[in-house]
């Protein structure tokens, strides 16, 4: 055991690795996307908007050493995710990591909340991730083993453990995102049970909980709070999350330093959450 490499080059290689990443055309799909194509990975991205995933694929190339691709895909139905699944099988018959990271939000005032904002909510955050991680099975669980099995990186939310569905930072004044926050805690007890069916296949589930990160979905709680800096001071430490948090953290669940992690739910806002007191319930 002494002479086991435990080098950093050892313990978060990803280099040569196949990674699909829904919703990798924009915010942290993005910059998880970076991480792993600046490590060596091939990264395969996809998103409803052509245009972005171009865009995003573009700058990664160029920044290599791995490379990146695009499938167009909407995968807010079942029939999505399907035709999805079947684009990526068709290039590649194995696939090292799945980040389920596709995901949206809705706000609206309680007594008129719209069956839209939880249908659409619901389909996309927590659906999609059943129909993706099953359909991909087979190529995740494809040559893997207990030192290295498949991955799945599930995109959560510290949203899923707050009881304030109402007026928050990144909503408008009346508003509430209730679908939203059930949706993620929904998000954290399939990882458990996901991890749970899959461990015996060697493949590992964990959640990623993120607070606010710069990205489509809180851009106007970025807009009305002076750019961010409203949001930032908010923080213990006074800083809002970026592209080196988001990408550090996917990238050691990727990797043999994340081997045996497993079912976890990691919360990922700088300790914001616990410094306002806590999950109150």
């Amino acid at each position: 055991m002494a002479s086991e490499d435990l080098s950093s080059n050892t313990l978060f290689d990803i280099k040569g690795k196949v990674a699909v990443i829904t919703g990798g055309g924009s915010g942290l799909g993005t910059m998880m996307a970076a991480a792993y194509v600046q490590n060596g990975a091939r990264v395969i991205i996809a998103s409803r908007k052509e245009s972005q995933l171009k865009e995003v694929t573009d700058v990664l190339n160029k920044k290599g050493p791995g490379s990146c691709e695009y499938i167009v895909a909407d995968i807010g139905s079942k029939a999505g995710c399907d035709a999805l699944i079947d684009a990526i099988k068709k290039k590649v018959s194995k696939i090292h990591i799945l980040v389920n990271n596709s995901g949206g939000t809705w706000g609206a005032p309680w007594e008129k909340f719209p069956e839209q904002g939880w249908d659409k909510v619901m389909a996309l955050n927590v659906k999609s991730i059943f129909y993706m991680t099953s359909g991909l099975t087979e190529l995740l669980e494809k040559d893997a083993s207990a030192i290295d099995p498949g991955r799945v990186i599930n995109i959560s939310s510290v949203a899923s453990w707050d009881s304030r569905a109402q007026d928050g930072a990144l909503s408008a004044g009346g508003a509430g995102v209730w679908s939203y926050n059930t949706s993620k805690a929904a998000v954290n007890h399939l990882t458990t049970t996901m991890a749970v069916t899959l461990g015996k296949r060697f493949i590992t589930v964990n959640a990623i909980c993120p607070g606010i990160f710069p990205s489509k979905m809180t851009a106007f709680g970025f807009k009305r709070s002076d750019d961010g800096k409203a949001l930032a001071d908010a923080h213990p430490m006074g800083r809002y999350g970026g592209p080196a948090d988001i990408g550090g953290v996917a990238l050691m669940l990727a990797s043999r330093a994340g081997a045996h992690v497993s079912g976890a739910h990691i919360p990922l806002d700088g300790g914001s959450l616990i410094a306002r007191g806590g999950f109150k319930l």
